[in-house]
């Protein structure tokens, strides 16, 4: 039996492919149009790789296989990703103790 977890649990073998953290990532699903954060999708743990699904229709958002040297992306049931930004250090708003 497979089993299921949350997008978490994928962070990561996506942090390894993204370079960044994408548990925070929007993705739109492109067979029921569900907008959610990577951390809700489902994700099949021991399938073979790690596959993420719509946690509204079950569709396969994506699958990542390593094979050892190439790490191979499919992101069939994503029509869009949105992955946050990290804040530069130097434009983060500066407060004064007190004020």
């Amino acid at each position: 039996m497979t089993t299921r977890l949350d997008g978490n649990a994928a962070a990561g073998v996506l942090a390894d492919v993204f370079g960044t953290d994408t548990t925070t990532a929007r993705v739109r699903c492109s067979g029921c149009g569900t907008v959610g954060v990577v951390a809700t999708v489902v994700v099949l743990a021991d399938a073979a790789g790690t596959v993420l699904r719509c946690p509204e229709c079950d569709d396969v958002l994506a699958t990542v296989v390593d094979d050892g040297t190439t790490a191979w992306l499919s992101m069939p049931g994503v029509s869009a990703i949105g992955i946050p930004r990290p804040v530069p250090l130097g434009s983060r708003a500066r407060t004064r103790p007190g004020g």
